[in-house]
């Protein structure tokens, strides 16, 4: 859970995709509530059945779409959306609703009631829960994934068994959860000296039928005396550390969470801390994990064998597995002889109190490490330490609480919690304390429901900077827990105005007045750039749709065309990584690009209340916001790449006004500014000032910039270099408060985190827009394939090919030309999309390197700038283009046509400036789909296909001249057949009609019939005599040729 957020599934907006309705209940009645009522933003899920019902909440558990909402969509015919896009909605709704009821819940007594409170340990910005152990004598946690809001008494199905023997050397046995530790993906828990992770979902745990039972144990041989934390998560996972006691004293069970998977290694690897150090006996007390520079530091109990104990801080390198001590402290607290601080060197004088330290609080940002115990040492290099004076040593630390933003909360055995400011060296009690009582006092004058006079602290956590208790009270024998603001600035207040004033006399009556020790009183942060481009977040504009009804209330069909549009437009953010970049570089663009020039005929129909479904959707009203204004305040984190920096100015108006004459170094005297920077081997800051004098004030500038070689290349978003400045106006620290609509705040320590590296939200595109435009003037021409696609369009192969790249900010919407340096590799290829297949290593090198000697390169390049090995070619914006070559064993060669056009092939291309730009820290890879046309084929193939092309030309013209030689004998040949032919059927003709007329007379007599036939027979013998006589002249007269 991100301690910034008011419940977990915030942060899975981009994954999940969270309902957006948002239902605000009863504004009208706000004016009627009471003061003394504690009053907040309430904000759930909830199924579409139950939006509006008092104090209902859902959890999900489907978490697909739905598509309910495209049969709304279909009805809209004349609002500019497009009709073949399938609309989809959410599976459930985000209510907003002003509560003034605290969520209070009845819970046994004994689970709280004078037990001690413990720490809330999860990874910062990243666990979506929280859980708390510590019930007494129950294997049960609190649950909770809204800041503890509202929280869940989860029982657990753990098998508890007892592991104790002669290396375990625990002698009572507890149901007690001790140590819980929250992660993005899992849980850890530790039950005497056995360590359980949970498996299951979040959305399940709470269930007890099924959630509770996940837990997995696991280091089931080892006896773990003590869970540790990692609050930020790194290089892609997360960690725990158990520190192990009995067989395996001196040694660390690491563990990694990588996509819920978790594993443990023991280190060090090969020797023990115990043996590494050179000492008999040790003991680990705590260990921190420093990921920046992947190792651990470890806080080591040493007992000699005089039975001195003594402690030291030992570093363990994780790649080298070397241990080297670093600081090794004090047996006794130093004297500090009223001072607030002491710079510990060995040579200062001690008092008799032994100094019993218990451990280690890291912050990453600033890199201060606090050793703790009776005692609170610092140190921003882990070598040379600061003694804090102001904490007694009477008392003992049981726990930090650490902001991470420059604030650290102390609580003690006794349940005291202090309260320092990072970068002073101040410690202040807040609890107990005159301020708590003032502070209390007032409280119960205004009937606050947060406090009882009976009370138990719980854990104490910071959520938005700000410092908060869980407390269980029991006021009318009825016992709640409830969750607090701890008000540190008010409560600073009311012990300076307690401490520090004066009486006096004047005339009859004494005068109060107080001190003020601030030494400004005006302070104005100006000149703030636009935010967005250093705090790296990204923002929409997504207004509800206009309801064309007489009442203006929404319906089922607003809420669901709602549903889809917002729907759509987060759909179209995650469909916008894509390797060719648009013309217009915003997500939105291709949703209304199509409908823009119809906009005032949709908002014609609106002012008429014609629009289709009684619904307008307006175009403006869903776009992404590009120029967010600063506030004037710092921004939460700043961004840094390589080079970049960030200016804006502070202005001071001193407390006590100087003469106008005087000099301005005593303007400058009362106030002064001061920039610390936690890495100033990697950043820099440049203060100028400018003297006021009229105005009493100075006014100065401040520059922080980047160094440009504290950083490698990383992805976008990964693997950044934590660090930070703090900007601290001189005699400020817990003196200076400024009072807002939300209470007092401190002034004049301001923390700003810095991460280094490669800002979120910027990628590499494929500018094909500009490529095709180039490509066409360099070449005076350009053919797309004879089969158009306008997502991907072609390139002919023996054109040069001129490439451009984009460096696309989908934060602020800017989007110019790569002018780095990039290597260029075929990574992949095919005949067809369907046919790409990836290319080994090896053959990525045969295909791309100009040191390649097997004649497999497909492309090669004019430019004679390669990397540092010689293997590839460098290319950048100027580059000469490339020439596709695809030699004889790349398998682009020889290419067969699949139709009678030409072959095409598709490239998988990989673009990336690893290792040679210089410009950036981001490490910038592009894959992409090059599709080329026009490829030739391997001169064997040519010369096959042409000598059986030329083989079946001779063939035809061979026919064609022994065809026309031949043809007048073929004709006629054919002609005497013909005539021939039809001779035969007049003969058969002839004899058929004969025959039919001697049919008429068959009743003549028999000697007629004889002469007749007789007659006839001759007449035929004459008619076939004459017509062979015919044949033979016809022959004989027919020349010979």
């Amino acid at each position: 859970m991100s301690p910034a957020g008011p419940a977990w599934p915030r942060l899975r907006v981009l994954q999940t995709l969270w309902a957006l309705l948002v239902v605000l209940l009863a504004p009208w009645r706000l004016w009627a509530i009471k003061n003394t009522q504690e009053c907040t933003w309430q904000v759930v899920l909830n199924n579409f059945e139950t939006v509006g019902k008092k104090d209902a909440s859902d959890r999900f558990v489907d978490q697909e779409p739905l598509y309910t909402v495209d049969k709304v969509f279909s009805q809209l015919v004349d609002a500019p959306i497009d009709p073949d896009e399938t609309y989809l909605g959410f599976p459930y709704y985000l209510k907003i609703n002003y509560s003034c009821k605290g969520e209070l819940f009845n819970l046994i007594p004994r689970y709280f009631v004078n037990v001690p409170s413990r720490p809330l340990w999860y990874t910062v910005d990243q666990a979506p829960v929280f859980i708390l152990g510590g019930i007494p004598e129950e294997k049960a946690i609190l649950l909770t994934d809204t800041n503890f809001k509202d929280f869940f008494l989860v029982e657990l199905s753990i098998d508890s068994c007892w592991v104790g023997s002669f290396y375990c050397p625990q002698t009572s046995f507890t149901a007690t959860i001790y140590d819980a530790i929250a992660t993005e993906s899992t849980l850890f828990i530790r039950q005497n000296q056995l360590i359980y992770y949970f498996t299951g979902t979040y959305t399940t745990l709470h269930e007890s039928n099924r959630g509770s039972g996940r837990w997995v144990r696991v280091l089931a041989n080892e006896c773990i005396k003590k869970l540790c934390p990692v609050h930020f998560h790194s290089n892609g996972s997360e960690y725990v550390m158990a520190l192990t006691t009995g067989k395996h004293e001196g040694y660390v069970h690491f563990g990694t969470i990588t996509d819920g998977r978790v594993s443990f290694e023991l280190l060090p690897r090969q020797r023990s801390v115990c043996n590494g150090i050179l000492v008999v006996n040790c003991s680990i007390t705590w260990a921190v994990f420093i990921a920046g520079d992947y190792n651990l530091l470890l806080l080591v109990e040493i007992e000699d064998p005089s039975t001195r104990k003594y402690f030291q801080v030992v570093s363990y390198d994780l790649v080298s597995d070397y241990l080297v001590v670093l600081y090794t402290i004090p047996e006794f607290i130093p004297d500090a002889r009223g001072l607030e601080f002491l710079m510990v060197l060995g040579t200062e004088s001690y008092t008799n109190f032994p100094m019993v330290p218990k451990g280690m609080s890291y912050n990453p940002y600033n890199n201060l490490l606090f050793i703790w115990g009776n005692f609170l040492l610092q140190s921003y290099n882990s070598k040379n330490f600061i003694y804090l004076a102001d904490f007694p040593k009477e008392l003992s630390i049981k726990y930090l609480v650490n902001s991470f933003y420059g604030d650290t909360a102390i609580v003690t055995e006794t349940e005291e919690i202090w309260y320092l400011l990072e970068g002073s060296y101040q410690v202040y009690k807040l609890f107990p304390s005159k301020g708590w009582e003032v502070h209390v006092s007032l409280q119960v004058m205004q009937q606050s429901s947060l406090y009882a006079p009976n009370e138990t602290m719980v854990t104490l956590f910071y959520e938005d900077h700000r410092l908060y208790q869980l407390v269980y009270l029991i006021d009318n024998q009825q016992g709640r827990l409830v969750k607090r603001l701890v008000p540190v600035e008010q409560l600073l207040m009311y012990q300076q105005i307690s401490n520090d004033y004066l009486l006096e006399r004047q005339g009859s009556h004494l005068t109060l007045s107080f001190t003020n020790f601030c030494p400004f009183t005006v302070m104005r942060l100006r000149d703030l750039p636009n935010p967005q481009i250093y705090t790296r977040q990204e923002r929409y504009r997504a207004q509800p749709p206009r309801v064309l009804e007489p009442g203006g209330f929404h319906s089922d069909n607003s809420l669901a065309v709602y549903q889809g549009l917002v729907y759509y437009l987060l759909w179209l953010h995650s469909k916008y990584d894509k390797p060719y970049a648009d013309p217009v570089h915003d997500p939105t663009w291709r949703w209304w690009k199509n409908k823009k020039q119809d906009q005032d005929y949709y908002f014609y129909l609106a002012s008429n209340w014609r629009s289709a479904g009684s619904v307008h959707v307006d175009m403006a009203s869903y776009e992404k916001i590009y120029d967010l204004k600063a506030e004037n305040e710092l921004p939460e984190r700043i961004f840094l790449d390589k080079g970049t920096s960030y200016r804006f100015s502070v202005f001071l108006t001193a407390r006590e006004p100087e003469p106008l004459h005087g000099p301005s170094f005593q303007l400058q005297s009362k106030v002064g500014l001061a920039v610390v920077l936690a890495d100033p081997e990697c950043i820099e800051a440049v203060v100028k000032e400018k003297v006021l004098v009229n105005r009493n004030s100075v006014l100065f500038w401040v520059t922080l910039s980047d160094k440009r070689f504290c950083f490698d290349q990383g992805i976008s978003g990964h693997h950044l270099m934590k660090t930070s400045m703090l900007l601290k106006v001189v005699g400020s620290s817990g003196h200076c408060f400024q009072n807002t609509n939300q209470g007092p705040r401190m002034q004049g320590n301001l923390m700003v985190p810095v991460l280094i590296g490669c800002p979120p939200g910027k990628r590499l595109a494929f500018d094909i827009t500009y490529t095709l435009e180039y490509n066409r003037l360099q070449n005076k021409h350009y053919f797309d394939c004879v089969h158009v696609d306008p997502e991907m369009p072609c390139f002919l192969f023996r054109d040069i090919f001129y490439p451009f790249f984009l460096i696309q900010d989908l934060v602020t919407g800017d989007s110019g030309s790569f002018q780095g340096s990039y290597v260029l590799k075929v990574v992949g290829g095919g005949p067809t999309l369907d046919t790409i297949k990836e290319y080994s290593e090896e053959d990525i090198y045969r295909f791309n390197s100009p040191l390649d000697k097997t004649g497999s390169l497909i492309w090669t390049t004019r430019n004679t700038t390669t990397t540092e090995d010689s293997a590839f070619n460098i290319l950048s914006h100027n580059s000469l283009g490339i020439e596709w070559l695809c030699m004889e064993n790349s398998p682009c060669h020889d290419t067969i046509p699949h139709s009678i056009f030409a072959s095409e092939f598709f490239f998988k291309v990989l673009v990336s400036n690893r290792g040679v730009d210089k410009s950036t820290y981001c490490d910038y890879q592009l894959t992409f789909q090059l599709r080329i046309h026009g490829l030739p084929l391997s001169a064997r193939r040519a010369f096959l296909i042409l000598m059986v092309s030329a083989s079946l030309f001779v063939g035809l013209v061979i026919l064609y001249v022994i065809s026309c030689l031949l043809s007048p004998y073929v004709v006629k040949v054919c002609n005497v057949l013909c005539w021939k032919i039809n001779n035969i059927i007049a003969w058969e003709s002839y004899i058929y009609s004969v025959a039919s007329d001697t049919g008429a007379f068959s009743n003549t007599s028999g000697i007629k019939s004889g002469e007749s036939s007789g007659g006839i027979s001759r007449v035929v013998s004459k008619v076939a005599g004459e017509n062979r006589t015919d044949t033979k002249e016809t022959l004989r007269k027919k020349p010979i040729s």
